[in-house]
């Protein structure tokens, strides 16, 4: 079965950096397109980047632009969410989500159990 194991969040000062790393089974990783949606506390999902199969197209939503950056490593089922200048509204948990077709369009079919970002001085 699908299986989406997040890794990498915690508690990071305004303006500091984490990696998010999702490992991916189950499936044939190299088929999907992968993206990375966040809940704040009290709001409902919002998907933050998109990744197409071969990991050659990207998608962000327009607060993360120029601060997160999303890639993928075919050869190890893992998808990556590097985050810099972090700010305290980027507290989330972050869940990896599997797509149903080759191009990001947070349309999943599947998530994994959620990361904790938490942004605070």
């Amino acid at each position: 079965q699908v299986q989406l194991v997040e890794s990498g969040g915690g508690l990071v000062q305004p303006g500091g950096s984490l990696r998010l790393s999702c490992a991916a089974s189950g499936f044939t990783f190299s088929n999907y397109a992968m993206t990375w949606v966040r809940q704040a506390p009290g709001k409902g999902l919002e998907g933050v980047s998109g990744i197409n199969n071969r990991g050659s197209g990207t998608t962000y939503t327009d607060s993360v632009k120029g601060r997160f950056t999303i890639s993928r490593d075919n050869t190890k089922n893992t998808l990556y969410l590097q985050m810099n200048s972090l700010k305290p509204e980027d507290t989330a948990v972050y869940y990896c989500a599997k797509e149903s077709g080759s191009w990001p369009r947070y349309q999943f079919d599947h998530r994994g159990q959620g990361t904790q970002v938490t942004v605070s001085s």
